[in-house]
């Protein structure tokens, strides 16, 4: 079992910029493969970027190539979403999952633990 809590959401104008974090606890945290996913209002939740347990494999959605960051820090427990020039479709909940398999995927049926999510809003 894994415990998985985001913050660093908010409110920014398009352009502007955050980095969310996602802390996790209980089980030795760089045995999971992490992802971070979103899902806007009225919408299926998305895929938006994933990193493997050393670090050393990201993998991203083609509408955030380029300008967001995955990464993570196994000594710290946290996984990391760096978000630049933000768009106002970047809009949603944030949500950090921890996925136990050995193969970074996209799938969020994948991953086995979820945060609770938190909120980026983006205004134009």
């Amino acid at each position: 079992q894994v415990q998985l809590v985001e913050s660093g959401g908010g409110l920014v104008q398009a352009g502007g910029s955050l980095r969310l974090s996602c802390a996790g606890s209980g089980r030795t945290f760089s045995r999971f493969i992490m992802g971070w996913f979103r899902q806007a209002p009225g919408k299926e939740r998305e895929f938006v970027a994933a990193i493997s347990g050393s670090g050393g494999y990201r993998y991203y959605e083609d509408s955030v190539k380029g300008r967001f960051a995955i990464s993570r820090d196994n000594a710290k427990n946290t996984v990391y979403l760096q978000m630049n020039s933000l768009k106002p479709e970047d809009t949603g909940v944030y949500y950090c999952a921890a996925d136990e398999s050995a193969v970074v995927r996209r799938n969020s049926a994948a991953y086995d633990y979820w945060g609770q999510g938190t909120q980026v809003t983006v205004s134009s």
